[in-house]
């Protein structure tokens, strides 16, 4: 198995969703028409490439569990992102990755009629993700 760090979760997030490895979750996307790597960087051309991974195993967990909708699609993505997340990192501890899912499924939300971002950040990737959630949301909407 291509692991990219071997001190996170992706085994086991691999495992729960009967994903073989990180090259079958890619192909889960790519036989269902998603191009996880050119969306991601279309919104941030500079991300790493675990970015690309995580996010794709966020889309396969969503596709192999049959979710459908935007706002729970969201929490999925989260899941990939957590399973990225260092163990015993801060990001891990305060379960960074399932923030940023919970955020877009706030967003994402139909029930919300607003939102907004309160920049508190120093890092620029931060807000180009923030920005092209916001944007992913307003086109859904």
């Amino acid at each position: 198995m291509d692991m990219t760090n071997k001190n996170t979760n992706i085994e086991v997030v691999l495992e729960k969703y009967g994903i073989s490895s990180l090259e079958e979750a890619k192909s889960i996307c790519l036989e269902n028409g998603i191009d996880v790597e050119k969306i991601v960087k279309g919104i941030q051309p500079i991300c790493f490439d675990n970015a690309v991974k995580a996010y794709e195993l966020g889309v396969a967990i969503a596709i192999k569990t049959g979710t459908k909708k935007a706002s729970e699609v969201a929490l999925c993505l989260g899941e990939g992102l957590q399973a990225y997340c260092v163990k015993g990192s801060v990001a891990d501890e305060r379960q960074i990755g399932l923030g940023h899912g919970r955020l877009g499924s706030m967003l994402l939300n139909e029930e919300n009629k607003s939102f907004c971002f309160l920049a508190g950040h120093e890092s620029f990737a931060a807000a180009e993700g923030a920005i092209g959630i916001v944007t992913s949301a307003y086109k859904v909407r």
